[in-house]
This record gives structure tokens, sequence and C-alpha cells, in this order.
């Protein structure tokens, strides 16, 4: 930007001392689409299934000794590569090398008193590096074997404690230890939250129990029922937990299925965590984890709800895999699909597909990380498939290791090697663009953030860029914002003027007269219009004219908005703007004439037009300062524009309700009836019209199809 332009725009900005206008807004970096169900977004491959001919696409069918699965229920791996498979119906665990061949079978063992013993129906699996916790959930305990030979090492019993109530059935489904030898246990028919307890068994109590939803009409019932009934009806419980893992750090990450499907639509764009599928928690069961995304790191955004769609609703999630550096992946058992998360939620790829080729999956059951392969256990065609990460996954991670270790430099190399893949991806622009702020080169991250239209992050790289202008032209922004203060002096005492001439004359007032009225009038609403409406101080013609500035203040707003507050550039044309204050004005002063003419009211048609026209008159002002500002202030900095917006709402409304009153010489109280009916009238006038556009419509219909049958019999 030249610098004659720099300075007239910082002397603009000075109205807030410390503002400065972005550098020319910034053109886009690369075109996006967007739309309301969120960004558009085509990624190349992360992972690949592996051939069957390398011998990567493992189809288990037999484990060794002949015997299929069946009824695959979890899939883990440890540090060196071995896969673990509970082999749910068949009441055993599959253990395997780094290359899926057979290492050893869990299933019958002499425990500690020397007894045969066997597990039933395992479900969960944990291994660290030195033991594999078995939920063995058909006999409700945790079998702990040693991790090298699979020889028994010892049994976690049912926890015990007044807490669980009396009616409580300990069913342990997953589970996972922490560094401190903490055992944290999902039970699928406990709702406290996640068992936390020690390796002898040990209750030490519940930590992550999810959001409970009270029904309103529910809870006033109750207070009207005996006690009898109040234990025959079901309690408010909160949901359980069905998966859970545990990263290096200590942190647990749990997952749910059982959510309400409205409560978990709801917060996938508000990003709350009351009601998502995922959590992460710390030792003290708060949740933790960061959800800076454009949407809750929960699964499927893009939720079809029509009736006749084959999949619709969200994502049903069942289990959850940590991976390289803070990398995380959930799978939905409903689209049989995977999902994977960095550390502050973004979503890095998604993919999966119902189906038996090669690469899909029939009933996705449980994940897990093998190194840089993932493995994807599947329940029907009881088998797993292991996925090589491509190149392009390889960047991903390379990626987030760099801005882990704070290497920018290497960060920025990485990320714009995945653009170079995928020149659509979000996370990548975002990911450069933090890196250039952290080496200060504040204008270039701008360029980055807005390609991903990050506004949050776009406004932090602005502010150092303003900070610069404001060192630079310090002196302007004092001098310019103690200009416009006198020349609004100046022109107020100006106007003032005019508008006493005007009172103490008579005869025809002229159009600028009757414009400069209206700054008295949004001063003095009382003595305002009653000189409005007995002096004839106002006209048609410039109630006409307020109403055409607040039109184009609108549109200004529109089209004039600042990236910050607008970032994804959505604006309107001047006839939707017409319309949207046009269409309100009309309604109101034909129902309000209609009403007031059935109850006393002494404003005419052209009365009441007149006063609505000047009571719009503080809004084009307001407007049109709080968007210039828009295109000055930061993201912190964004209510102060909003908030004049408000009051220019607040300030007009008034204006509009003082102005009935006294137009038709109401008293308070009548006048708010009166309002409140021109309100309902509106409504009605709407119903009416539509209904009777309708009908319109339907008659020209039924002609022209008359008119074309005509016209075949005759031929």
């Amino acid at each position: 930007m030249k610098k004659a332009s720099k300075i007239f725009l910082v002397a603009f900005c000075a109205l807030l001392i410390f503002g400065a206008l972005p550098v020319s807004a910034v053109e886009p970096y690369q075109t996006y689409t967007y739309s309301s169900e969120g960004y558009a977004l085509w990624s190349p491959a992360a992972y690949t299934p592996l051939q069957e001919v390398d011998s990567g696409y493992i189809g288990l069918y037999e484990a060794g000794d002949g015997v299929p699965l069946s009824d695959p229920a979890d899939i883990e791996t440890d540090s060196y590569g071995n896969v673990y498979i509970s082999d749910t119906k068949n009441s055993r665990v599959v253990v395997m090398n780094e290359y899926y061949k057979l290492k050893f079978i869990l299933d019958v063992f002499v425990n500690e008193n020397g007894s045969k013993d066997q597990l039933k129906e395992p479900k969960g699996l944990f291994v660290n590096d030195d033991y594999i916790y078995v939920c063995d959930t058909g006999n409700k305990r945790i079998v702990v074997f040693n991790r090298e030979d699979g020889s028994y090492h010892a049994i976690i019993k049912e926890p015990k404690s007044s807490l669980f109530g009396e009616d409580s059935i300990y069913t342990p489904v997953a589970c996972a230890v922490d560094q401190y030898g903490q055992v944290f246990v999902v039970s699928s028919t406990t709702y406290q939250g996640v068992i936390l307890m020690t390796q002898d068994g040990t209750f030490t109590g519940f930590i992550g129990a999810q959001k409970v939803v009270y029904d309103i009409f529910d809870i006033i019932w109750r207070r009207f029922m005996t006690e009898e009934q109040k234990k025959r009806q079901s309690s408010y419980v909160s949901t359980e937990f069905n998966n859970l893992t545990i990263d290096s750090d200590g942190f647990v990450y749990v997952t749910t299925a059982s959510i309400d499907p409205s409560k978990q639509i709801s917060s996938i764009e508000s990003k709350s965590a009351d009601y998502s599928p995922v959590k992460k928690l710390n030792a003290a069961g708060d949740e933790i984890m960061k959800r800076n995304g454009f949407f809750d790191p929960g699964g499927e955004v893009d939720i079809n709800t029509k009736s006749d769609a084959t999949i619709s609703g969200p994502s049903t999630i069942v289990d959850v895999a940590v991976g390289e550096e803070g990398s995380w992946s959930i799978i939905d058992s409903k689209r049989n699909k995977i999902y994977t998360y960095d550390q502050n939620g973004n979503l890095l790829f998604a993919f999966g597909d119902s189906g038996m080729q090669l690469g899909n999956l029939a009933s996705i059951t449980a994940v897990s990380y093998q190194g840089s392969n993932l493995l994807v256990l599947d329940a029907l065609s009881k088998s797993f498939t292991v996925y090589r990460r491509t190149d392009y996954g390889d960047l991903l991670i390379d990626a987030l290791h760099y801005e882990n270790i704070r290497d920018y430099d290497g960060s920025i190399e990485a990320w714009k090697g995945v653009l170079r893949h995928n020149n659509n991806f979000d996370s990548a622009y975002i990911g450069v663009g933090k890196a250039l702020y952290r080496d200060s080169k504040y204008e270039e991250a701008m360029e980055y953030f807005k390609a991903a239209y990050d506004a949050s992050n776009y406004s932090d790289a602005y502010k150092e860029v303003r900070k610069g202008w404001i060192e630079d032209y310090f002196f302007l922004i004092i001098l310019v914002p103690l200009v416009i203060v006198v020349a609004w002096v100046f022109f107020k005492k100006y106007v003032k003027k005019v508008n006493y001439q005007t009172s103490i004359t008579v005869g025809k007032r002229t159009y600028i007269q009757e414009l400069f009225y209206a700054f008295h009038l949004m001063y003095h609403p009382f003595d305002g219009f009653w000189d409005l409406k007995h002096e004839k101080r106002g006209s048609v013609r410039a109630a006409a004219t307020y109403v055409a500035l607040t039109i184009v203040a609108f549109y200004y707003q529109s089209v004039g908005t600042g990236y910050i507050a607008n970032p994804t550039n959505k604006y309107s044309t001047i006839i939707v703007q017409i319309l949207a204050v046009g269409v309100p004005l009309v309604l109101f002063v034909v129902a309000n004439w209609c009403l007031t003419t059935l109850f006393d009211g002494e404003g005419s048609f052209k009365d009441i037009f007149i006063s609505a026209g000047y009571a719009l008159s503080p809004m084009p002002l307001l407007i049109i300062v709080s968007t210039l500002l828009s295109n000055i202030l930061t993201e912190e900095e964004m209510a102060i524009s909003t908030m004049l917006v408000t009051i220019a709402f607040i300030w007009a409304a008034l204006l509009l309700f003082f102005g009935m009153a006294v137009t038709h010489d109401y008293t308070m109280g009548k006048n708010m009836i009166t309002i409140l009916g021109t309100i309902l009238a509106m409504a009605i006038i709407m119903f009416v019209a539509i209904l009777f556009t309708s009908l319109i419509a339907k008659i020209v219909s039924f002609v022209s199809s008359l008119i074309i049958e005509i016209g075949y019999r005759i031929e």
C-alpha cells in the first residue's frame, strides 16, 4: 500500500486514538467454498490400506490354532509393536508380534490360589511395558498378565463402595492404567462416571460423570408424586461411557454413544463439551480438551436429517486411540469412519466407508496405533485392517512435530508441503500463519489466517501491525480526533441555530430545515414529536429520506464490515435491504393506522409514517460509524461496534414508542397496549398476505393447466 493511502487510513482510524486500518483488507491467499454446513474440504489420503499381497492387509479368520475369531471387541498394541485382540465369544485374547504372527493365546490360566481359571467373554484391553490388563467382562473383574510371556500376574476384583448403589452391577468393558498405577475402568452399567481404583481393587472415586439432562415438566410433576410413585419412575442419571484410553501424560480420553442425538447435534457448532461424545479428562476428572476447530471434535458434522437418508444423525463414537505428536483418532460405528484430530481439536483427516472391499469396513469396533500404522478392528468380518500412513500423512505429523518443538521454520516448510498436496486445508494455513506470527512477520501471517477464515488469529496479527502504525503516525492519530470533535461541535451548534430560527419563523420549511429537525427530535422526543405533528416541522420527503439513509446504512454494513467481524465475506444486495427495512416499516404504519383508527387515535396515516421515518434518524449515523470501526478494531474490541448497533436499535425503538404516544395523544399504558396490538396485527397481515399469495399462485397454476388441457383437446 502506498504511503499516502496509509496516512489517509491512519488519520481516519484515529477516531479511537488506538486504531489503524488493516493493510488493504488483504486479498485471499486461496479460494474457498463455504456453506452453512461448513468448509468444503478436499483431502488426499492420509492413510491407505496395505495390499494383501504385501502381507499388510490382515484377515484374521484364524489365530494359528484353527479357531476363527468370534465377535472381537478390542484391539491394542504395545511399544514393541505387538498386537492384542480380545476374542470375546471365544473367551480369549489373541497376541501377535509386530508382523501379525501368533505369539500366544490368553484363555486358561492358574490363579494365585493354584486353581485353574479361565477368561469369560473378555472385552476391553490395555497394555503397558509390563502388563496386559484384560477386562474379563463375563467374570466381572480385570485379569493382569505379564506382557513378555503371557503368564498370570494378578486379578483386580470388583471394587466395593456405597457410592455404587444397591442395584449396581459391575461390568468392566474398558480399562487403562496411568504411570502411577491408578486403574481407570469403564463399566457398561455404571452411570456415575469412570471408576478410579488402585491395583488391588480399592475404590477411590468416580471422575468425569456426564451432564444430566432434566425435563422441567417431569421435575414439576414429581412434586405431586407419592414416594412409591417416585421409586417406580426412572431416575435422572448420567449417560455411561463406552470406552477410554490414556496418553503418555496421564490424561484420559473417554467416549460415549448414549448422548441424546439432539443435544449432540447442538454441540457440533457450539463446541460444548457437555454433550460431546469425546472428552479429555485430567486426574481430577475435569474436562480439558481444546476445541479450537471449526466444529466440535466429535465425528461427522454434515448431519443429514432427511427421513429418506440412508445414514443420518450424529456419529456413534465407540473407541478412541492416541497417536503421535498429540494427534488422536475416534471411530464412528454408524458410518464406519475414522476421524483424526490434533491436540487443539482441529480435524486433520477423515477416511473410511462401509463395504467389504479392501480398505472399507463392515462393522468398525476398535482402533489402535502401531507406530505410524493404524489398526482398525472389524467385528462383522472378524478381521482387522492395517492402514499405512502416506506421504501426506507424514507431512501432517512432521508439521505437528515442528510446532510442538517450536521449530517455526521447519513448521512453515512442513505446512507448505501439506498445502502442495491439499490447498484447501485450513489447519495448514493456520499453521503457517502461526509460525510467521511467532517470527514477527505479521502481515504475511494475516494473509494465511485470512485464507483459513481464522478471524481470531488474524486479529492477533493485525493488532501487532496496528501497533506499528500507531508508532509511525502517533501525532496524526492524536490530531485527527480533535479535528473531528471540533467539527462535530460546530456542526451541532449550526444545527441548533437553524432549528431555533425555524421555530420562530412562520412559513414553509425548506428541505434542509426539515432534515435538521431530526437532531432536535432525537434528543427531545416529546416536544419534538409534538412540534413535528402540530407545527408541521417535518414532512413526508424528509421522513422518506431518513428511511432511505437507513437502507443505505444497512447496505453499507453488509458490504463494508471489516474482515474480523465478517470473515466469510457474507453480504446482501440493496434490494434485500430495501425489503428488510421497507416491509416492516410499511407493515407497522398500516397496522398501527388500522388499530388506532378503532381506538381513538389522533394520528393520520401520514402522521404515522412521518413519525416512524423520523424515529429511524439515529440509525444511519450509528450504523455507519459502527461499520467503519469494524475495520479498525480487533476481535476483543469488536464489542464496541456491536454496542453502537445495539444503541441504534434501542434508540430508534424508544423514539418510535414515544412518537406513537404523542402522535395519537395516548397515555403510556394505552400506547404500550397499542404497540403490542400493532405487532400482532403485523403478524396477521403477513399471514393473510402469504395465504392470499399462495391462493393466487394455485389459481394461476390451475388456469394455466386448464388452458393447456383445452389446447390439447382442440388439437
